[in-house]
């Protein structure tokens, strides 16, 4: 099979696979695998000083990458190779569905919102952890409500969008590697003082990872909007006015857009605030979100990786 059409089969097939069957087991997962390597080597590290923790930083990075990439590609050639296309197919769609998450997102967001439409905040919060950093006892209602949108946002471009591209471009060892390389990033990249320098090189990489996909996504959001009929016009005025306001170089433009396409506020405690309107949140809004995601990654998925898969695919044997 030609590899255009090879490769297209096997982003259908995985979206399919997520769609109807979420998550694979922990212990066959590879980002579970992913942190425990990070975290077994973080820990044999020397710390002390800046320099040389930031060396030991790059080399975590790439050790890590490598250690996970470079067996996804050769494994993949030997099975095309030595087993033919079935089991190179179905190792490849096992492969890339680990990398990207869809329904799992819904299956941790809407209990969420059905705790807060019993107006059961406090499990609320409890299911809040799941998927957030911050604490969510230090939250308000709305906070607990904005903290699960902005998830949603987030999570399109870091479980979704960003594998698919780096998928569109370098096959499923670049969707593996964008999984490595996001992990990594939540793992060891947090700024505080224990992670400043050591996750400072994965932070970076997770900054270039996302650079495309995160642009991309915050511009599709405002086609999903319009095509939801939610509030287009003012998705793209926040997306315009607000992408910068967040601390990370990506994260704004989804939360800014998702914030625009909702008309409502968006608010992490002490780090940012993205909106202007004084509408309150409402549990409805994490399902609304919801829908503004899956019809992002479906215009992704057209618009973006179908174009890129058939360019990159048809360039390789030029290059």
């Amino acid at each position: 099979m030609e590899p255009v059409y090879g490769d297209l089969l096997i982003l259908s097939l995985a979206l399919i696979v997520d769609l109807l069957f979420g998550e694979p087991p922990p212990i066959l997962h590879p980002t579970v695998w992913i942190g425990r390597v990070s975290e077994v080597i973080e820990k044999r590290l020397w710390l002390g000083r800046p320099m040389l923790e930031r060396l030991q930083g790059v080399a975590l990075a790439l050790v890590v990458v490598n250690l996970f990439t470079l067996p996804t590609y050769y494994g993949l050639d030997l099975i095309n190779r030595y087993l033919g296309f079935i089991p190179f197919l179905i190792a490849s769609v096992f492969l890339l569905k680990a990398t990207f998450a869809i329904k799992a997102m819904e299956l941790f967001t809407v209990p969420i919102a059905d705790a807060a439409k019993k107006g059961d905040y406090e499990k609320a919060r409890e299911l809040l952890r799941n998927v957030v950093r911050r604490d969510p006892n230090q939250l308000t209602d709305q906070q607990v409500l904005s903290a699960t949108v902005e998830t949603i946002a987030e999570g399109t471009v870091d479980g979704v969008t960003g594998p698919l591209f780096l998928y569109s471009i370098l096959g499923v060892p670049g969707a593996v590697a964008y999984r490595v390389i996001n992990t990594l990033d939540s793992t060891v990249g947090y700024q505080d003082r224990a992670h400043l320098y050591i996750g400072w090189f994965s932070a970076t990489l997770d900054t270039f990872a996302n650079y495309f996909p995160s642009r991309i996504t915050g511009a599709l959001t405002v086609i999903s909007s319009a095509i939801l009929n939610f509030n287009s016009s003012n998705c793209l005025r926040i997306l315009e006015s607000d992408h910068a306001r967040t601390a990370s170089l990506n994260a704004g433009w989804t939360i800014s857009a998702m914030a625009g396409a909702l008309g409502v506020t968006l608010e992490k405690p002490g780090f940012y605030m993205v909106g202007e309107s004084s509408r309150m949140l409402t549990p409805t809004d994490i399902t609304k979100a919801l829908r503004i995601m899956k019809l992002n990654v479906l215009l992704f998925t057209i618009l973006v990786c179908v174009p890129l898969i058939t360019i990159c695919r048809m360039l390789a044997p030029i290059v």
